[in-house]
């Protein structure tokens, strides 16, 4: 059974994400993924240690980190922690890296860096050494671990989705909700597991997508149009017409990571309502839930939303709204 996910990126003060997040328990939410982007938001580390004070239940997790800002042992030891504080409760989602990356100048990792990082991750995870990437010394940590903790790789490019079938315990897919674009996406995690003698149906795969539901079906699809600029910026994992990749090559040459998320952005202007329709939720509850009656047809397993509004209005009311639609 589909079950439904949110993404909080910390753009509010730790007392409203606790809010959020207790919200979203309450609805029966199964996760709730933090953004971590400590240039533009709030620590995200500290806000989801902060939220899981009020859960009981709702499994918390990163929405993404990335391995260039955190180190395996600092990453170790934290994972090590909330694992011991919450059994079962807590999802490692990991990147090359965005925003976090960009607003500094650097470029994200690379997909080897990924891969061996999270190899050196898991080594710790389940009290073996690690090699330190730059001194070569072997590190481990000096106290029991609680057990394994799954790693969800957030992932849009085909050689990153084929990576994150290989290794990964999960994938947090950025394709888009266009059918044709998640489809695309499953194939070609689908491939990575296979060349790993792995099962497709053991990879636990979350579609995460930009949402705005209103009962305007145009005021909807303003709110996350900066969003969908953020999905076109990387490889799709499917081909689009000619006219639609034009206005792609012009999103991705304006883009502004300091405007990452924001649904003001200026590179928003950039996007039409062709390409909202193919990369958010959004629309009217109707549409919304004809939509979503779409996606629940293509096997992911979870659909996050980034619930997305104006100023004045509040998140807490699409993850309301989103929590009445029917899977």
């Amino acid at each position: 059974m589909i079950t439904r996910g949110v993404g909080l990126f910390p753009t509010a003060d730790v007392p409203t994400m606790r809010q959020l997040a207790k919200q979203a328990e309450d609805l029966g939410y199964a996760n709730v993924w933090f953004g971590d982007s400590p240039n533009i938001w709030r620590e995200g580390y500290v806000t989801m240690a902060a939220c899981a004070v009020d859960t009981e239940r709702i499994i918390i997790g990163t929405g993404v980190t990335n391995p260039v800002t955190r180190h395996p042992s600092v990453m170790a030891s934290t994972w090590a922690t909330l694992a011991e504080w919450l059994p079962g409760r807590v999802a490692l989602g990991i990147g090359v890296g965005d925003s976090a990356l960009e607003t500094m100048g650097r470029k994200p990792a690379t997909l080897a860096t990924l891969e061996r990082w999270v190899a050196n991750w898991r080594k710790l995870q389940a009290g073996e050494e690690a090699l330190e990437e730059h001194s070569g010394k072997p590190f481990h940590l000096a106290y029991p671990v609680p057990g394994k903790v799954p790693v969800y790789i957030g992932a849009s490019a085909p050689k990153i989705l084929k990576l994150a079938g290989r290794i990964a315990d999960g994938v947090i897919m950025l394709v888009g909700t266009d059918p044709i674009f998640i489809e695309a996406g499953l194939r070609t995690i689908e491939e990575g597991a296979k060349e790993a003698g792995r099962s497709p149906a053991d990879i636990d795969v979350v579609l995460w997508t930009p949402t705005s539901i209103l009962d305007d079906r145009s005021a909807a699809r303003d709110v996350v149009r900066a969003h969908v600029a953020r999905i076109v910026i990387r490889p799709l994992p499917a081909d689009l017409p000619p006219d639609e990749m034009d206005q792609v090559r012009r999103i991705r040459e304006s883009y502004d990571y300091y405007q990452h998320m924001v649904n003001v952005a200026d590179h928003g202007s950039q996007v039409p309502d062709s390409l909202v329709d193919h990369f958010a939720l959004a629309g009217t509850p109707d549409e919304c839930a004809a939509q979503l009656r779409r996606i629940s047809e293509t096997g992911v397993n979870q659909v996050a939303i980034v619930p997305f509004v104006t100023p004045g209005d509040s998140r807490a009311r699409v993850i309301e709204a989103f929590a009445q639609l029917p899977l």
